[in-house]
């Protein structure tokens, strides 16, 4: 009895050092860290030093990463959220703590669904600059009770390259600050409440690819720094209330694809230097009080357009030649303007096209479409609310003819007289046949009498014949 006791003694020391040997190097005071940094967000309850005893090893937690330098694991990556089946979900109570702010190799930072709408939680706002040297990638995504405003001290962030502040319950003004993080190359600040201008620092963010500040509440005139972002490949401004007259300097935006201003209070007029983006794949501006004349623009410089979006901006004049030019165009809706004229059958000849809506306009004349258009577009062709614009009458009788358009009023003039000069004839026919019917010869013998009586009354009736 005794041996087996001093035999299992001797096994659990050995199993123990083995088990300390094969544990990842890493100090002891970032491991403490990260274990109640975790804990403050899904619990007291939650064990880490139990259940995880080498994070950056054997038990890896889903959620962390580590990176090895200098003989030690360090952790680079912490997500917190509902994104997994097996990942770090928020408590109720789930709360930011100074131990997040001691993992100083902390490269990549996320929290995504964590602060639920009834938790109203807010940023921190200090502390930030203790990971000013690490921290590449910060994440707030999808977490309605994330209240308060973005702090500013989000501006020691000096190696940051992506802020991703999307669909929170943030508020109040976008600070100056963040034209600080001047490596950033992602900043979206999308579905959020924020308020106020866009900041001109921002124009200081030379190597920002993406920005993101639709669905908010901003308002002002977009700042001419805009037009300093030369990096640019997508800006994204809708559903806010910016206002005023569209800067000249947003042409220098050479390396834009997509641009979305739509849902705004722009006015005043398209700036020409417009065409001067001929990198832009998808140009999105409805529903701005733009008030122009479409012919402003020479749409054939924007080469690479595949989505172009003008409706409701109070537009004026003709579709322009240029406009039928683009050879790449897949979608474009000219809806509720003011626009007039013959709408140009050579839209048609654009092989890519696939939506043309130019509905609640005043266009006239006859559309010029082949019945294969219509019928390749079918519901994705609109010209419905154009009180004078006609389709002819041959297409009207086939299956795919745009809906609201009605027959050209000439075709049915003449296509009215044809058939009262049908029915014309048709009575003069059936008239002839009944009046000749009458001379012709009975079963019976005719009398003298009856037959002088019959050829007068024929010989009465030919002035009738004649008239008829």
């Amino acid at each position: 009895m005794l041996l087996q006791l001093v035999l299992v003694g001797v096994y659990v020391i050995m199993y123990k050092g083995v088990a300390d040997a094969s544990i990842s190097p890493m100090e002891k005071h970032e491991k403490e860290a990260l274990y109640s940094a975790i804990q403050g967000f899904v619990g007291n309850e939650w064990n880490g030093s139990f259940l995880y005893p080498d994070p950056c090893g054997w038990t890896t937690i889903e959620g962390v990463s580590c990176d090895f330098s200098n003989g030690l694991w360090h952790v680079t990556d912490l997500t917190i959220g509902d994104l997994y089946d097996n990942s770090l979900r928020c408590s109720q109570a789930a709360e930011f703590t100074e131990h997040l702010f001691n993992l100083k190799h902390l490269k990549r930072l996320s929290f995504s669904n964590c602060f639920l709408s009834d938790q109203h939680k807010s940023i921190p706002i200090s502390n930030w600059d203790s990971l000013a040297n690490s921290l590449e990638s910060l994440k707030f995504r999808s977490n309605p009770g994330l209240i308060g405003t973005i702090p500013t001290s989000f501006g020691y962030l000096k190696n940051l390259q992506s802020l991703v502040l999307l669909e929170n319950g943030l508020k109040g003004e976008i600070p100056e600050a963040l034209g600080n993080l001047t490596k950033l190359k992602r900043l979206v600040l999308a579905g959020n409440n924020f308020i106020g201008p866009i900041p001109t620092s921002l124009g200081r963010l030379t190597n920002l690819l993406i920005l993101d500040t639709s669905r908010n509440f901003l308002s002002g005139a977009l700042p001419v720094t805009i037009g300093d972002l030369s990096s640019l490949i997508k800006l994204d401004l809708s559903n806010n209330r910016l206002d005023g007259k569209l800067p000249r300097e947003i042409g220098g935006l050479k390396s834009l694809t997509l641009l979305d201003l739509s849902y705004n209070n722009f006015s005043d007029g398209l700036p020409e230097t417009f065409q001067e983006m001929d990198s832009l794949e998808e140009l999105v501006l409805s529903d701005n009080p733009i008030s122009d004349y479409v012919t402003r623009i020479q749409w054939r410089n924007m080469k690479n357009l595949e989505m172009l979006d003008l409706s409701n901006m109070g537009l004026k004049g003709k579709i322009p030649n240029s406009m039928t030019e683009m050879k790449k165009l897949r979608f474009l809706s000219l809806s509720n303007n003011i626009l007039s004229g013959i709408i140009p059958s050579k839209f048609e000849k654009i092989s890519t096209i696939n939506a043309l809506y130019l509905d609640g306009n005043d266009f006239t004349g006859k559309l010029e479409f082949s019945q294969r258009f219509y019928t390749k577009l079918r519901s994705r062709f609109r010209a419905s609310g154009n009180v004078k614009l006609c389709l002819s009458l041959e297409l009207t009788s086939t299956s795919h003819v745009p809906e609201g358009v009605t027959q050209c009023e000439q075709e049915s003039r003449v296509d009215s007289k044809d058939s009262d000069s049908n029915l014309k004839n048709k009575y003069l026919s059936q008239n002839s046949l009944h009046i000749i019917a009458s001379l012709g010869h009975s079963g019976h013998v005719v009398s003298r009498f009856t037959f002088c009586y019959v050829a007068r009354i024929i010989l009465m009736s030919l002035p009738w014949i004649v008239f008829l």
